[in-house]
């Protein structure tokens, strides 16, 4: 489908053309503005070899020169949507497109998606969208996002999230608004301008995300922090114990009863699908440490849970988003050779009758002799704490974390004239909420 435009008015809905099977053109202008000349575009959607490639080459063009950035594995982005690795679709859809123009040149991609067990726990029926990359142009921008809105429109949706993941939250989650620099795994990285590229469509702050880092070069903690992290971990109602592969199983079940109960007063919670756990597990054979994850009891019950993994995005730069042979030959010498000297936090969960235990404290006196026997890590990302969760905020301060860096979950309602309403606060009350966003 071939689109060239001269001074065009429309209204305020998307407006959909499509053509030939697997082309879809969309655009999305305000009502009664008068936009420049869009250039020809052409919206594809990826359903075979060469549009999956043109998917992977778009981030490429868009980080050509940014060193900060490191290119993921190409098999890990398309194990998000494949229905075969991927646990959300089942009861869940996705999609995706790529967005050209003259002469085929490359312009952005994105993709789309819902999880029909999720999507109708918020007040209006949401969706979201992911994956986003594209040059620094409006128009582009509005073609791609408009596919995306079009197409959670004709399956009921009234909002999408964005920029987020068609899974769980720890991984390929906001858009990075402050702290340009590389990102531990798992962590989106992108230009500063793509945020003005997400306000301009409609999306707003729905969330904010912070990083933290802690240098473990640095002094240590007072000692009156590991003293009574030592006096709760020599309790004998608690024990604990770090992950093994050969009880992965076990584990399992006892981070989803941490999860269920740690997260049940979070807005829109949805039990933890176990599913999920298990493909988290299979797709980072490669990366888990077994005394990177821990977990705490209470006479055998699991009450919390601390997920740390290598940073390997130290290691992903180099290999180019491809894991061919020589590549995995590469990642298995460049392991062996400890080029990766970060770690990435990017779970804590605490049954709630136990968050003011220090039962935290107690994990990371565990954790302490392992680092010491790893001397090559430097330094640990925290990550990510949502500023609907104070209790966290405050916990990854108090054991010596920097703010870092900070990403946006953005929402874009599509009845723009609806109030927009902020995350609440873990435990807000209804009459504080709206306090809160009559404030803002």
């Amino acid at each position: 489908m071939k689109l060239r435009g001269g001074w065009l008015r429309k209204s305020e809905k998307a407006c959909r053309l499509q053509c030939n099977p697997g082309t879809l053109v969309v655009g999305r202008i305000k009502k009664n503005i008068i936009l420049p000349k869009i250039p020809f575009m052409q919206l594809l959607e990826v359903t075979d070899n060469k549009t999956r490639s043109l998917f992977h080459k778009v981030p490429h063009l868009i980080y050509k020169d940014d060193p900060h950035w490191a290119c993921p594995l190409e098999m890990m982005v398309e194990n998000v949507f494949d229905p075969a690795k991927n646990a959300s679709f089942k009861n869940g859809e996705a999609i995706r497109w790529v967005l050209t123009g003259e002469e085929g040149r490359l312009l952005g991609r994105i993709g789309a998606f819902v999880n029909h067990d999720k999507a109708r726990v918020y007040e209006q029926p949401t969706g979201g969208c992911g994956f986003f990359e594209c040059v620094n142009d409006r128009e582009a921008a509005a073609q791609l996002f408009g596919a995306a809105e079009a197409w959670l429109k004709n399956r009921g949706m009234e909002a999408m999230d964005g920029p987020v993941n068609f899974g769980e939250n720890y991984m390929n989650w906001g858009l990075l608004v402050d702290g340009f620099m590389p990102q531990g795994f798992g962590m989106p990285y992108n230009p500063p301008y793509y945020l003005r590229l997400f306000e301009e469509y409609g999306f707003k702050t729905y969330f904010k995300q912070f990083s933290y880092h802690l240098d473990i070069t640095l002094p240590e903690l007072p000692e009156r922090f590991w003293k009574v992290a030592e006096w709760v971990a020599k309790k004998p109602q608690f024990n604990f114990r770090h992950f093994s592969w050969k009880e992965s199983a076990k584990f399992v079940e006892d981070f989803a009863t941490v999860y269920d109960d740690a997260w049940r007063f979070h807005e829109h919670f949805k039990p933890m699908d176990r599913d999920d756990l298990h493909d988290f597990l299979s797709s980072s054979k490669l990366m888990i440490e077994e005394k990177f994850i821990w977990f705490a009891y209470h006479e055998e019950t699991p009450i919390a849970v601390f997920v740390m993994i290598p940073d390997i995005n130290q290691i992903l730069r180099r290999l180019n988003g491809k894991l061919h042979l020589w590549n995995f030959m590469k990642l298995m010498w460049y392991k062996k050779t400890r080029v990766m000297t970060r770690t990435r936090g990017i779970i804590i969960g605490i049954s709630p009758k136990y968050q003011r235990s220090g039962i935290e404290s107690a994990i990371f006196w565990h954790l302490r002799p392992v680092m010491y026997t790893m001397p090559w890590y430097k330094e640990m990302e925290l990550s990510w704490a949502g500023d609907f969760n104070p209790k966290i905020v405050a916990l990854y301060e108090s054991v010596g974390g920097k703010h870092m860096k900070t990403h946006l979950t953005m929402r874009c309602l599509f009845d723009r004239t609806k109030p927009f309403t902020r995350a609440p606060l873990i435990g807000q009350k209804p009459e504080e909420i709206k306090k809160q966003n009559i404030q803002e």
